[in-house]
């Protein structure tokens, strides 16, 4: 089998070591890189593994002592395969941390290791723009490496600032139409309207989880996809609120009709970006829309903290270009695989992995 070729000698002297476990050095790495990667801490990815099993290494780049790349690993697939992949939650996407300053030199020797280690790595989904991913793609591929990518879904990313700066954001006749609903809300209870951070975590998770219980997805799904449940992803976020960091950036608005979870808005909050997780609401409040009125009193009050955009991933485009979202990053789902045959079989695969995902949808509401 052909050997992988060498990078060339890195002019910076950064080093890579291969480590078992989480390492510690997660959060420096997280804390370093752009903002909209603060959330890649070490208790997202400890979540992950703990809620839907694994064991991980971590691939540690340090630069003059200090850690510049913290690349997180799975194995998956039998051990003869030497397969990895990058854990965490699909949403809002699989990617690791690296330091702004990170670069190509700092790349090389973690592809050396890599290519000692492991046959292949998935990435994936991850926006097509990701500051960390990019970088290793064009490096790998310099060093002979096949990156073959299958597309996953557009996204949706609303900019409040800018459309308020328009001065028709909200619209007058939307704020008239959600008064017209509130009103009529409150013939069932009274309607609170709350907003939920770090310090009602995690006890707060039972009001999202009663609601999806009696939601929609828990009468026409098997539930897995739920978010808060026992049966759905609920222990996956709650280890993530262990992270008092991470739990500061965990934010819902909730209603509640006299004391009665009703609906909810969760996201995750890094600096002026929210990631729209979840949402969902009780069918017997839906004649009078609770969800669509509990979101826009949770963008008004996202805004009035100095929240200026929303992504909100993939999923129903409709409700979110009413809002005034616009179609941003595609998520893709990348394969990277190491010099010599490995490379030269995964060029003559990559029809197979791209068709494999999914059909980009024409640009307009779909239902």
């Amino acid at each position: 089998m052909p050997r992988a070729p060498s990078p060339p000698p890195d002019p910076r002297g950064a080093s890579c070591r291969l480590v078992a476990g989480l390492d510690p050095a997660i959060d420096a790495v997280a804390a370093r890189a752009p903002m909209r990667h603060a959330f890649l801490r070490h208790g997202w990815f400890a979540a992950a593994l703990d809620a839907y099993g694994g064991a991980a290494r971590t691939l540690l780049v340090e630069r003059d002592g200090t850690p510049v790349i913290a690349l997180p690993l799975a194995g998956v697939g039998p051990p003869w395969c030497r397969a990895a992949m990058i854990p965490g939650a699909y949403w809002p996407f699989r990617s690791f941390p690296a330091a702004t300053d990170a670069g190509a030199a700092d790349l090389a020797p973690a592809l050396r290791e890599l290519a000692r280690t492991t046959r292949v790595l998935r990435i994936g989904p991850v926006y097509e723009d990701d500051p960390a991913v990019v970088p290793l793609i064009d490096s790998a591929r310099a060093a002979g490496w096949a990156a073959i990518d299958r597309f996953v879904a557009d996204s949706w990313v609303l900019n409040m600032e800018e459309l308020r700066a328009t001065g028709t954001w909200p619209r007058g006749s939307t704020l008239r139409k959600n008064r017209f609903h509130e009103k009529h809300l409150a013939t069932h209870g009274t309607p609170e309207w709350r907003f939920l951070s770090g310090a009602d975590w995690p006890a707060a998770f039972g009001a999202l989880a009663h609601i999806e219980q009696v939601s929609w997805i828990a009468s026409r799904t098997d539930g897995r996809d739920a978010k808060f449940t026992d049966g759905g992803r609920g222990a996956f976020w709650r280890g993530v609120a262990s992270d008092p960091v991470l739990a500061d950036m965990m934010r819902a608005a909730l209603l509640t009709i006299d004391g009665r979870p009703a609906a909810f808005s969760f996201d995750l909050d890094v600096g002026e970006l929210k990631y729209a997780i979840a949402n969902s609401y009780d069918p017997a409040f839906a004649k009078h829309s609770p969800g669509k009125l509990l979101y826009w009193r949770n963008l008004v009050e996202a805004l009035g903290r100095g929240i200026s955009r929303v992504d909100w991933g993939a999923g129903d485009s409709g409700y979110k270009q009413v809002i005034g979202a616009e179609r941003g990053p595609a998520l893709r789902d990348w394969l990277l695989v190491r010099p010599g045959v490995s490379a030269w079989a995964a060029r003559r695969l990559a029809g197979w992995w791209r068709r494999s995902g999914q059909p980009r949808q024409a640009f307009g509401h779909t239902s």
